[in-house]
C-alpha cells in the first residue's frame, strides 16, 4: 500500500521484533513479558501514536485503529492456517523476523501465532478495554485469503480514495 500511494510505511510489528532482539529474547517472550510489563505495550503504543501525527503514511498496526482514530482503518483477515503458511515463507527471506522468532517449522509457527493473538487479546482488553480483531473497528474488512496482493492493494486504493473524498 505505501508503495502505491507513494507514502511511507510503519510497522508496529517491526518496532516490538527489535524489542526482542535488544532483549536477546524471541516475539513471543516479548508477548509474555508485556503480559506483566505494561511498558513494553506503552512504548509501542507511544511509537504508533508519533507516527500517526505523520502525513502520507501507512501504518502496520494492531491498534493504530484506536491510537489514530481520524484515519482510514483496514482490517487485513486471514485464516490463521493461511498465516501459518506464509510466515514460514516469510522467515526464508526476512533477516528481521529470522533473527526475532528464529527458525520454525509450520506447527510452532501456527502455535505460536495463536499464542500471541491470545496473549494480545488479553493485554489489549486488560490496558485499554479493547478487542483488536472486532472487525467494527474498522473502515474496511479484506479477506486476503480469497484476494491476492494486487487485488488486495486495488480494493484498499478504491475504499480509501472513497473516503478521502469524504474529509474534503
Amino acid at each position: 500500500m505505501a508503495k502505491a500511494l507513494g507514502y511511507t510505511r510503519f510497522s508496529s510489528g517491526d518496532f516490538m521484533r527489535n524489542i526482542a532482539l535488544e532483549r536477546n529474547i524471541s516475539l513471543n517472550e516479548l508477548s509474555i513479558q508485556a503480559e506483566t510489563d505494561d511498558s513494553i505495550d506503552v512504548s509501542i503504543d507511544d511509537q504508533v501514536r508519533k507516527a500517526g501525527e505523520g502525513t502520507k503514511l501507512v501504518i502496520d498496526s494492531r491498534l493504530a485503529f484506536h491510537w489514530i482514530p481520524n484515519s482510514f482503518k483496514v482490517f487485513l483477515d486471514l485464516p490463521l492456517e493461511i498465516s501459518q503458511e506464509r510466515i514460514l515463507s516469510n522467515l526464508k527471506i526476512n533477516k528481521l523476523r529470522q533473527a526475532s522468532e528464529g527458525t520454525m517449522d509450520a506447527n510452532e509457527i501456527y502455535q505460536k501465532i495463536t499464542e500471541r493473538l491470545e496473549s494480545e487479546k488479553k493485554r489489549y482488553k486488560e490496558l485499554y478495554n479493547l478487542d483488536h480483531t472486532a472487525k467494527n473497528n474498522f473502515d474496511l474488512v479484506v479477506d486476503t485469503n480469497k484476494n491476492n496482493l494486487q487485488e488486495v492493494v486495488e480494493i484498499i486504493l478504491v475504499e480509501y480514495k472513497k473516503w478521502l473524498a469524504t474529509r474534503t
